[in-house]
């Protein structure tokens, strides 16, 4: 999932090949991330109060970079927001999917598709005024602040509550057989 938010928005753009795919550079950050993860321990009360902000920061900051990528290859503000969301929540749902879990953000954790879609709206406002440095910043903040303060007040999504479709009942399709007489 470390490249799968890019990935994602960038084939959606379709403005070009993935960004991800084509810069080294991204794939060798991650790769050092995970070997990071794997070589250090990250647990501890020292990890659980640094983990917090960087992430809910690194949520701002995606969700920005998704809304004004999109912005700048010519789609609308309703798009940018869209995949804003999706830049900044998306590596999180496919490596959930790939480890077999419901994804976090479906329910029972801290809102951060609400989060991320603060965060977008924002920068999307603030350049469409215009203001797209301000934006960036500004829309980090709120998304980054949004995220905090959830994670801090404990709000979170309500899980799901078991709902199952109905199952189709073939009387209401096939029309019923009259007994002949």
């Amino acid at each position: 999932g470390l490249l799968a938010d890019g990935i994602i928005r960038d084939t959606l753009l379709q403005a070009g090949p993935q960004v991800a795919l084509v810069d080294n550079s991204y794939v060798l950050m991650a790769l050092v991330g995970a070997a990071v993860a794997v070589a250090i321990r990250l647990e501890g009360r020292v990890w659980d109060r640094a983990f917090p902000p960087i992430d809910a920061l690194a949520l701002g900051v995606w969700a920005v970079v998704g809304a004004q990528k999109t912005l700048g290859v010519g789609l609308g503000p309703i798009a940018a927001i869209i995949l804003g969301l999706a830049t900044a929540v998306g590596g999180g749902f496919v490596r959930d999917m790939v480890v077999r879990r419901v994804p976090t953000i479906l329910g029972g954790s801290t809102p951060y598709a609400t989060c991320a879609l603060a965060a977008a709206g924002v920068a999307v406002l603030f350049t469409v005024l215009g203001l797209t440095t301000i934006g960036s910043f500004a829309g980090t903040a709120v998304g980054a602040g949004f995220c905090l303060l959830a994670r801090y007040r404990d709000w979170v999504l309500p899980a799901g509550i078991g709902w199952k479709p109905p199952r189709p009942s073939f009387r209401r399709i096939l029309p019923r057989r009259r007994k002949s007489a």
